[in-house]
């Protein structure tokens, strides 16, 4: 009842999107600057009063001074399903360095990440956000080559661990494997198919919406849960797992989408994560080997759960 109960905890984010993000813009002329933040519709409802607490959530800031907003205002625009916010800013100096803090996540869900866009003088630069890095200085300078790969390695490893789908579903792997040598095969094809995907679907017309891939990630959880209550010993589960981990890589397709950051950086840093994620998790399961039903059972509740919620709304 114990690892019931951790699993149960584990899933509780499970309210949470898989992919929560917004973007904003900021263009700066001098002393003043004109903020845009766009943020998907389904998202408003975590928000009580959007217009007043998003602002309240980002802070821009100058040479140690504080932005003053001006004129802010937010608006729906159901033909993009989106919630568009904007604001004036007034620097009491022309801006050298940006100063911004976000904490978009305490108003959202935890697991929120929000990309900001700054445009300064013909020079541009951008950063993400989210519960781990609500704080960041823009300098507007070409960054090296070096920093751009681990800053977009480091933002693929950060949205591998998260979301609960992602994690929910390494567990479910680990528990789908029948001995290490059947691990490191699925863990292969699962990298495989995640890659595959986040790859190919861009040199398609398709591009997959948010709710899809939500519902699509609870699905694959509890699959691969009735893999392991009702069909035990079936065989070519690897290539089973190779579908489920193209599912997973259209969240990774939509990240790259959204941030025009590089497939390269962003899959080998989601890919350490993964793979140091499924190794603590083999470690952890090879001392619970008895509860394997239970957790397969809670696994497939909370993935069908989640399912039908993301298809409801």
């Amino acid at each position: 009842m114990r690892v019931a109960a951790g699993f149960v905890l584990l899933a509780c984010p499970a309210c949470a999107h898989v992919m929560s993000m917004s973007s904003g813009d900021l263009a700066i002329h001098g002393t003043l600057a004109r903020y845009e933040f766009r943020l998907p519709l389904y998202e408003a409802p975590h928000v009580a009063n959007p217009a007043q607490s998003l602002f309240a959530h980002i802070v821009f800031s100058s040479a140690g001074r504080q932005a003053q907003m001006l004129n802010p205002a937010c608006r729906e625009d159901p033909a993009h399903g989106e919630y568009v916010c904007t604001a004036d800013y007034q620097f009491a100096a022309p801006v050298d360095a940006l100063d911004v803090e976000c904490t978009f996540y305490a108003v959202t869900v935890p697991n929120h990440v929000h990309l900001l866009r700054v445009e300064n003088g013909g020079k541009r630069d951008q950063a993400l956000f989210d519960i781990s890095f609500p704080r960041a200085t823009m300098r507007f300078r070409p960054p090296t080559a070096f920093e751009t790969a681990i800053t977009q390695a480091g933002g693929g490893a950060l949205r591998a661990w998260g979301g609960a789908a992602q994690i929910l579903f390494l567990v479910s792997l680990v528990l789908a494997a029948r001995s290490r040598r059947e691990l490191i095969l699925l863990t292969a094809m699962f990298l495989t198919g995640q890659l595959a995907a986040a790859i190919v679907v861009p040199l398609t017309a398709w591009q997959p919406p948010a709710r899809f891939v939500e519902a699509a990630a609870g699905l694959t959880i509890a699959y691969l849960a009735v893999e392991i209550l009702v069909l035990p010993k079936a065989g070519m589960r690897w290539l089973i797992v190779a579908v489920l981990g193209a599912f997973h890589g259209l969240y990774f397709e939509l990240f790259l989408r959204t941030t025009g950051y590089r497939a390269l950086y962003v899959l080998m840093g989601a890919a350490c994560a993964e793979i140091a994620l499924i190794a603590l998790c083999a470690l952890l399961f090879s001392y619970l080997g008895k509860y394997l039903t239970v957790c397969a059972s809670v696994l497939f509740l909370t993935g069908m759960a989640w399912f039908f919620l993301r298809l409801r709304s």
